[in-house]
């Protein structure tokens, strides 16, 4: 299969730009202990996410640009606009942490875990940590969708900390389609069947260890505030899965990945980042599809 023929099979805008935006967080003011909206299970779980970040980003960058070499050159434009994009993620996710660790936490148990998971990944080959990556990259992508098309879920969070995760909402929105592609790029020469098995197997994986580890993750820190037992259990189920339940409102988009001809730009949501740079207000226009070739 030919570069030209991998690039077909892509469905990301020709005219899309990925803008690293190189922006600083939580380094005047560190927010309150419990910094969404005085809610412990809200800022528990974002918490958990936060840890994943800063080794979780730099994994993806690793992962991706094993495969930059004899890419075309739009993709690899995006690779390097997706690698100085993940680079401050890390950074600025680590600052939060150690914001997060002077209000109180101990964010070091996730962290291990975060570790103990990638250090596994690594012993793949690095196909299947790109698979992982794109598994994983569509998981940011359909939570970024979420937490920008609904306000409710940073409504009452403290204003630097909402900003840092709209901040780097808009980016993953803006660089979903990396990943994929370059995962296109690197099984070019694979049977169709194969290529959607693998990465099919390769999410099953992914969306496992995702769920149980943030919701570990965010027992432990409502342990760390004593909170603890059944009620902590049901509390955290019903923020992720009922209300505002940010889990089960991706679960259609999550369900989309296996679906033959899917890509992340399927689906065009460009609209929630409008006007970001200026103002980071988001439009809530209805979602419009792109139509594109099968890249399943």
């Amino acid at each position: 299969m030919t570069a030209a023929s991998v690039t077909a099979r892509s469905v990301t805008p020709q005219d899309l730009t990925i803008t690293p935006r190189d922006r600083k967080f939580a380094r005047e003011r560190t927010p309150a202990h419990w910094w969404n909206g005085g809610d412990p299970v809200a800022t528990a779980l974002y918490n958990a996410l936060s840890a994943t970040f800063p080794e979780g980003e730099a994994y993806f960058v690793e992962s991706v640009r094993r495969f930059k070499d004899g890419t075309p050159p739009k993709l690899a434009a995006e690779i390097k606009a997706f690698t100085t994009q993940e680079a401050i993620h890390s950074r600025e996710h680590a600052a939060f942490n150690k914001a997060a660790a002077k209000a109180g936490y101990d964010l070091t148990p996730l962290e291990e875990r975060v570790h103990w998971r990638l250090s596994f990944s690594r012993q793949r080959p690095p196909v299947v940590a790109l698979g992982a990556t794109m598994a994983l990259e569509h998981f940011t992508a359909i939570l970024a969708h979420e937490l920008l098309k609904d306000r409710h879920h940073l409504g009452k969070a403290d204003p630097e900390a909402a900003a840092l995760w709209k901040w780097h909402a808009a980016e993953e929105i803006e660089h979903k389609g990396v990943a994929y592609d370059t995962w296109l790029w690197a099984t070019r020469d694979w049977p169709r069947f194969k290529r959607w098995k693998v990465k099919a197997k390769v999410m099953l994986f992914v969306t496992r260890n995702f769920i149980v580890d943030r919701t570990l993750g965010s027992l432990e820190l409502l342990r760390q505030d004593g909170i603890t037992g059944p009620k902590a259990v049901a509390r955290l189920l019903w923020y992720m899965w009922i209300k505002p339940g940010m889990m089960r409102r991706i679960f259609s988009a999550w369900l989309k990945y296996f679906l033959p001809g899917f890509h992340p730009w399927n689906v065009d949501d460009r609209h929630l980042i409008a006007g970001f740079d200026l103002s980071g207000d988001y439009g809530q226009e209805p979602v419009k599809k792109v139509r594109g070739a099968k890249a399943a």
